[in-house]
């Protein structure tokens, strides 16, 4: 193969992208290329734009993708669920990818934490294969990644978020433990938060609360199971909480998720637990997004606090089920809300920094 791509390099934080062009190879045995036809902006690939987190430059940000098989290798056959692959195909893929065995893998069933694990979106783009990120014409599927095919009636819109903010709040939900009857407290009405809602509505939550301070998003919120929604910045702190308190009685809400990267949210959260409350911290992903608890009170409480960074492979499949599932009843396809040419993408990723739009993506 000889042809060349265009990619959006992120060159530095705070910087202008600029379009360059690399070489597109013929791909290994136990690799797949793929070309994108749409990458959606995470909040994460704004932290890492904003150089609030750590990322390679000069880079290719964008790890929530959807492509088709452009070239496949000898050792590619299946998805992840036994599905055969096809060139022309559109697929998802895991957000990361490990090869081998590790500890974390075999043991404790949590390959999303293998040492060495790499990310797409995070990856230096002078490294081969140079592709290894969603703003881009083309990206390579590594091995160690998980493949899943999409059903052809599956919207774009609604497949690009998959392998990353719908996996990821599968994960979360699980994590905790939302069962029928539980009062549920989401806050930030992002993307993952509205999906939050909607995981724990088909979930039988008794209650679902979300907080946020953006006017659309709180309306947004009751088309995704939430019952109540309340403009975080129009009450004090411990107004907040006593009203959500009273909307979970007796004693509390059950489960609160923190998806709004503020740690100033979490003390607020545990006070409107119940006792035996479980907490789970899933937007923190900047370093150094530190708070205060009283033990005290956890201890007193029975609290459970998670984190939650990355998810299990089966959790993408879960995604593609959930969404596939509820479709029509939560309007999944109407979260990507603005579309942008890859020349497009400072004034993306403007818009998406701004909160003026919900799920920005990039159409190659």
């Amino acid at each position: 193969m000889t042809k060349t791509g265009r990619a959006a390099v992120y060159d530095a934080p705070n910087q202008p992208f600029v379009i360059r062009e690399y070489p597109v190879r013929d791909v290994k045995p136990d690799e797949v290329l793929t070309r994108v036809i749409m990458a959606t902006i995470c909040r994460s690939d704004i932290h890492s734009y904003q150089g609030h987190r750590p990322n390679p430059c000069p880079g290719i940000l964008g790890h929530e993708i959807i492509g088709i098989i452009e070239q496949m290798g000898a050792k590619i056959h299946d998805d992840m669920r036994g599905d055969p692959l096809s060139l022309g195909d559109r697929v998802t893929w895991t957000e990361y990818f490990h090869q081998g065995e590790s500890y974390h893998r075999n043991i404790k069933d949590m390959p999303q934490k293998s040492p060495g694990i790499r990310k797409y979106g995070h990856d230096l783009v002078e490294d081969d294969p140079h592709f290894l990120g969603g703003f881009a014409d083309y990206c390579y599927i590594m091995p160690g990644t998980g493949i899943l095919k999409l059903p052809a009636e599956l919207s774009d819109e609604e497949a690009t978020p998959l392998n990353c903010g719908v996996a990821t709040m599968i994960s979360v939900v699980e994590a905790a433990e939302i069962k029928m009857g539980d009062c549920v407290v989401v806050q930030g009405l992002g993307l993952l938060g509205l999906y939050g809602c909607a995981i724990a509505r088909a979930r039988g939550a008794r209650t679902i609360i979300g907080l946020d301070a953006v006017a659309d998003r709180l309306e947004m919120a009751k088309l995704f199971g939430a019952d109540e929604t309340i403009d975080v910045t129009s009450m004090s702190e411990d107004d907040l909480v006593a009203k959500v308190r009273a909307l979970c009685p007796p004693d509390g809400a059950d489960v609160a998720i923190e998806v709004c990267g503020l740690a100033s949210v979490v003390t607020t959260g545990i006070h409107m637990l119940c006792v035996g409350g479980r907490y789970i911290i899933a937007g923190l992903v900047k370093p150094n997004d530190e708070f205060m608890l009283d033990g005290n009170e956890v201890l007193r409480k029975w609290i459970t606090l998670k984190g939650v960074h990355n998810y299990h492979p089966r959790h993408l499949i879960q995604a593609l089920d959930f969404v596939m599932t509820n479709r029509k009843r939560f309007p999944f396809k109407d979260m990507v809300d603005a579309k942008f040419s890859l020349d497009e993408l400072n004034e993306a990723f403007s818009k998406a920094a701004d909160r003026s739009v919900l799920r920005a993506a990039i159409i190659p």
